[in-house]
């Protein structure tokens, strides 16, 4: 079963723009405690970009804070990944992340890469 489907990946110039989406089977949406955005580059680690907690706070990486915001909307069972100035070191494949109260569940989207390319 398909709890995460994410969308909004491809091709941006560098200063571009990006939205991400993860949309969350309705569910488990309502279980969720954070929901979380991760990329990994060709050659290196998985890391975490930002996440938000059911209560609305957010985290985000050094790399990424002043640029990258995440939100949610309840109504939709989705949360976003809003990207501005992307760098060419932004580029990666990038992977929705859900986990709920007390580590009742663990779920990953399927991956959408971002390339930033002149």
């Amino acid at each position: 079963q398909v709890q995460l489907v994410e969308s909004g990946g491809g091709l941006v110039q560098p200063g571009g723009s990006l939205r991400l989406s993860c949309a969350a089977s309705g569910s488990i949406f309502r279980r969720i405690n954070v929901m979380g955005w991760y990329r990994q580059a060709p050659g290196k680690e998985r890391e975490l970009v930002a996440a938000i907690i059911s209560g609305g706070s957010t985290n985000y990486a050094d790399s990424v804070k002043g640029r990258f915001t995440i939100s949610r909307d309840n109504a939709k069972n989705t949360v976003y990944l809003q990207m501005h100035s992307l760098k060419v070191e932004d580029t990666a494949v990038y992977y929705c992340n859900a986990k709920g109260g007390d580590w009742a569940f663990n779920y990953w989207g399927q991956g959408t890469q971002v390339t930033v390319s002149s």
